[in-house]
């Protein structure tokens, strides 16, 4: 069942999301970056002007060129503020994708809470290679790019309980599970280091990126075939509002969201509204 946050929580949690990706759009505006909110993001940007009510987090892609200076510009300019959630720059975090967090602050979900990671209230933020626009080229690389990432999940947690993916009481999702703990074990046995896996995906993933491609996107998520975009359609960017602020979409992110979401301007009913209610949420010195 869905957890709620109460309304004060909500805002607050919300308001210093607001906080990170105002300086992360600064950082963008002064080095020439390229980026771009999708997801619920932009939904929320398009349906709502600003977050959709319910939701607590952020989302945000970039060209991986653009991606990997970014990180480096914000660790130099802002390492009292913020830390860098990416296996470069912490040995412990799990995943591909980078989280840029507030120190001093908690925002850890359930099948993060058993995980020796310090994760914080953030900003997620994507890379977006090339993807091969021949369909069956693209499918292959998408399992080889999906493979990766999550065996990297899977060094670090047993126990990976994604909703809908690992956690069901039959017979498939515990032998799902019993095959996930298995490989957990076996990759800490053998001294399989993190940062080994996590190199195997940046070269997967990074393999079409000499190539001039159609395709862009990143295929480490619950389903590796969903998140690409049209290079046509995703560049030059536009600017609208999102909250007190100007944020980046793709300039056509219509087609981007109706092909993932259908008529996503149509409100969803409650039982389908679905957040990352944490674990454990700390404000820190931000309460």
């Amino acid at each position: 069942m869905r957890k709620e946050y109460d309304g004060e929580t909500l805002r607050k949690l919300q308001s210093l999301e607001l906080e990170i990706l105002k300086d992360f759009i600064d950082v963008c505006r002064t080095h020439d970056l390229v980026y771009f909110a999708f997801a619920g993001t932009a939904i929320g940007c398009i349906r709502h002007k600003g977050f959709i009510p319910w939701d607590d987090d952020l989302d945000v892609g970039m060209p991986r060129s653009d991606y990997e200076k970014l990180l480096r510009i914000f660790n130099e300019r802002y390492p009292e503020k913020y830390a860098i959630g990416n296996p470069e720059y912490m040995p412990d975090y799990p995943m591909v994708g980078t989280r840029i967090m507030i120190r001093g602050t908690k925002f850890i979900e359930e099948v993060f809470k058993d995980t020796d990671c310090e994760l914080g209230i953030a900003l997620d933020v994507h890379p977006f290679d090339n993807l091969p626009d021949d369909d069956k080229a693209f499918r292959r690389y998408a399992k080889r790019v999906w493979f990766w990432a999550h065996l990297l999940i899977l060094r670090h947690m047993g126990n990976p309980n994604f909703p809908g993916q690992y956690s069901g009481d039959d017979r498939k999702g515990k032998a799902v599970r019993g095959i996930c703990k298995a490989v957990h074990l076996l990759l800490v046995r053998l001294r399989i280091r993190p940062i080994w896996i996590y190199r195997r995906y940046q070269k997967a993933a990074c393999r079409y990126n000499d190539t001039e491609t159609e395709r862009i996107g990143w295929c480490h998520a619950r389903n590796p075939y969903r998140d690409w975009i049209r290079r046509s359609k995703a560049f030059p960017t536009i600017e609208m509002d999102f909250e007190d602020i100007r944020i980046r979409l793709p300039g056509d992110i219509d087609e981007y969201l109706r092909r993932i979401y259908g008529d996503y301007m149509q409100m969803p009913p409650p039982e389908c509204r679905a957040n990352h209610f944490p674990f454990c949420l700390d404000f820190g010195d931000k309460a």
